[in-house]
């Protein structure tokens, strides 16, 4: 009878504690229901405003006013993923891409935490997040690979390591010509049967269930994702190009633009390998100006449906930038 009841108390104990402290450490179910945004500002001269506070800003869903819960300045620490595309692909540059990703890391501040991933044929991560630079650094410069291109199951795992992270503020920054090979060959197959004339207005972008998936999840947790796209997937920029391939490689395209814009991101392309240092460089400093936002939205149900997000500051002439809404799942 003793053991019975000693079983039962363990059981409670062990209900209770879970209660008490796992439901709280689990950013996803705690996040799902509280909306985060990271929040630019800029004057009418295009130069960041780094200077507000909680009281400057008012946010709305679907035109009601919310109550903002959290506010971060722009001084918060980031935990910050890099994606480096190691596919075929990238096999002529790979020097100049490392030597880009020093220079992003190198502009952070020593509290954002990194974690670096690389993708090919495969997805590895190569350090998990970390303030430590020589360890970041060390990451970047064995990253290696050729092969297919594993895009999105790369965007997957950082989001799943984001997940970790909890409560800080988060952003991924991913280098790729956008053209993911699994993504690539369902489009083919779209435009199979049909007639080069057909071809420009097969492929809609927007539809995608693996995109879809990637911003339902980066909307959870109110991930920020800056693409660095790469010249090797400018559809203008084909050797030999087909109405197929530019219509594969302008969908390609057009989901990057698609993640920057759903997630408060900025897509910045790059047009000569030179400017890959310049253009990280510039992301970083980005990072610098964001704000952190946090509002439990009025309507709390999880119907699936968009919800438009609308965001003012006191100041009329200022500009901001971040989502524009999510999806209630």
């Amino acid at each position: 009878m003793k053991s019975v009841q000693a079983a039962a108390l363990l059981f409670l104990i062990s209900i209770l504690t879970a209660v008490a402290f796992g439901q709280d450490d689990d950013p996803i179910r705690v996040e799902s229901s509280i909306v985060r945004l990271n929040v630019g500002v800029v004057d009418g001269r295009g130069r960041p405003v780094l200077d507000l506070d909680r009281s400057n800003f008012t946010i709305f869903e679907d035109g009601v006013k919310q109550q903002i819960t959290r506010f971060e300045p722009s001084s918060a620490p980031f935990s910050v993923v890099m994606i480096l595309d190691m596919s075929g692909s990238t096999l002529g540059f790979r020097q100049v891409m490392k030597q880009s990703a020093f220079r992003f890391v190198d502009a952070l501040t020593p509290q954002d935490r990194v974690a670096v991933i690389e993708f090919y044929d495969k997805v590895n991560l190569r350090n998990d997040f970390t303030t430590d630079r020589r360890t970041i650094g060390t990451s970047i410069e064995l990253s290696n690979g050729r092969g297919k291109t594993q895009l999105y199951k790369a965007i997957d795992l950082a989001l799943e390591k984001l997940a970790g992270e909890k409560s800080r503020r988060k952003a991924i920054i991913v280098l790729s010509d956008g053209v993911d090979t699994a993504v690539r060959d369902r489009d083919r197959e779209q435009m199979a049967n049909l007639t080069d004339a057909q071809v420009p207005t097969a492929i809609k972008p927007e539809t995608n269930e693996t995109l879809l998936r990637v911003l339902n999840q980066a909307d959870r947790q109110g991930v920020t994702i800056y693409p660095l796209a790469l010249p090797t997937g400018d559809p203008a920029k084909l050797a030999d190009p087909t109405p197929r391939q530019v219509a594969m490689y302008k969908a390609a395209r057009a989901r990057l633009q698609i993640i920057a814009d759903r997630t408060g991101g900025v897509v910045n392309s790059i047009n000569r390998l030179e400017e890959m240092g310049t253009l990280y460089a510039k992301v970083a400093a980005d990072l610098r100006t964001l704000y952190t936002i946090e509002y439990q939205p009025a309507n709390e149900k999880r119907d699936g449906k968009w919800r438009s997000i609308k965001l003012e500051t006191t100041d009329s002439t200022l500009i901001s930038r971040t989502k524009t809404g999510y999806f209630a799942k």
